[in-house]
């Protein structure tokens, strides 16, 4: 079609006395010749009136050309947008109007008659477009947002005008969800994140970042940048959780939503056993196992971010094996057992390991020399009655056994420590 109208136009203008312009009227066959215009139309992307050679479309002569060379004057049928309205619908409906569009300046962005990048910009890469007016603070970081990255600023912002601020195709979350609807599900669960239900660019930019998914802050601290009590926590604790000090929050921590209580990944237990193997499997082979495991509850013992106690105890429990008693030695203990239980020599309420009336807690702990809970009591689980363990590290290396057998009024303990004794609530054995 280009070559047909440059034949048609190169015939005229011979017919024409070899005159530069004609009338109004054959405008369309005269403005692209080897002599004027001579590259109209030849681009990659060509505005329709162009490429039909309807010039008069938009341009109109108001004073006619003469054989002695004097060009003719032509004005535009109208100006601004009005005159790309009188083809095309009104871009500028929507509250929020870029700036050109506020103008009517369609030619900011777009040539009139051709170019060589689509929709006739007047830059072939979009962002290149974006950057000619606005600063570019947007593919400056190490990591970029897709669409910036390639270029595209038009997959989140509407070039022209929406319903929404800064001309965004969707609001809100709605916008990323655009692209991201493998998420959409992770922010619909029980417990969500609140800053997430609010806008994703609570922890995200959406632009570029110099960290990993886009975060406005490195992992740990971005979450601490809100959770202030607890970065507070963890500066005061000098024990601190593997976790944190190798990963982030997001290791046991949904950034979303969750089906679990603290947006937790999954149980309690079962995360902890992702990294405490050999915990895990101890406790799903046990045959007893203590409450607080058993109901799925680590966190009532050990605190999962840090701690001011050795194994990132809540509270004190002594890492030596023997230790003079002191009820506060074992305050993480009695949180749910009675504080008093070795208190007494003789007792009949305080306890069931008893012979007879005499208090054999207090006889095994309560002395200078004493012993942990841990010398007789598993604190996960085990095999026998009671939490007693099977054996205790002794000395470099010896473990010394421990064979409890439990009956109704008492039991039977077969140990390395001492030999085998009995004791019975109801009628008391009797010790030479």
């Amino acid at each position: 079609m280009r070559k047909v109208w440059t034949v048609i136009g190169t015939a005229l203008c011979s017919f024409a006395l070899s005159a530069l312009f004609v009338g109004v009227s054959a405008a369309a066959d005269t403005c692209v010749s080897a002599k004027c215009h001579a590259q109209m139309g030849k681009a990659q992307y060509v505005h329709g009136p162009v490429g039909v050679g309807q010039c008069t479309v938009c341009h109109v002569e108001v004073k006619k050309g003469h054989p002695t060379g004097r060009k003719p004057d032509f004005k535009l049928v109208a100006t601004g947008k009005a005159l790309c309205e009188k083809c095309h619908q009104p871009v500028d409906k929507f509250e929020f109007k870029h700036t050109p569009v506020k103008r009517g300046e369609c030619t900011g962005c777009h040539d009139p008659h051709q170019s060589d990048a689509p929709k006739q910009l007047k830059k072939k890469k979009t962002s290149e477009l974006c950057f000619s007016c606005h600063k570019n603070t947007q593919q400056v970081k190490k990591f970029q947002h897709g669409p910036v990255a390639s270029g595209d600023c038009n997959v989140c912002h509407n070039p022209h005008s929406s319903p929404f601020p800064h001309q965004l195709e969707a609001k809100g979350n709605d916008l990323c969800f655009l692209c991201h609807d493998d998420r959409k599900a992770q922010f619909t669960r029980k417990y969500p994140h609140k800053p997430a239900m609010e806008s994703c660019l609570k922890c995200h930019d959406p632009h570029n970042s110099d960290h990993p998914f886009m975060l406005a802050k490195e992992g740990t601290e971005l979450c601490l940048s809100c959770h202030t009590k607890m970065a507070e926590h963890l500066k005061k604790a000098t024990v601190k959780h593997g976790a944190l000090v190798k990963g982030t929050c997001t290791t046991c921590h949904t950034p979303h939503s969750s089906d679990y209580p603290r947006q937790l990944r999954t149980h309690t237990k079962d995360i902890c056993y992702t990294c405490h193997k050999e915990m895990g499997a101890k406790v799903r082979a046990a045959k007893y196992v203590h409450g607080p495991v058993k109901q799925n509850d680590c966190y009532a013992c050990h605190d999962p971010h840090g701690s001011a106690n050795p194994l990132i105890l809540k509270k004190y429990f002594p890492k030596e094996f023997y230790k003079p008693y002191e009820t506060a030695n074992y305050a993480l203990c009695f949180d749910c057992h009675n504080k008093d239980i070795a208190l007494d020599k003789i007792t009949t309420k305080l306890t069931n390991f008893r012979n007879g009336d005499t208090n054999l807690h207090f006889l095994h702990v309560n002395k200078e020399k004493g012993r942990s809970c841990k010398a007789c009591h598993e604190v996960h689980a085990g095999d026998q009655e009671k939490h007693i363990r099977k054996e205790v590290p002794f000395g470099g290396s010896w473990k010394l056994p421990i064979n409890y057998t439990k009956n109704a009024n008492g039991g039977t303990c077969v140990v390395g420590c001492h030999k085998p004794k009995s004791y019975d609530r109801v009628n008391p054995v009797k010790y030479e």
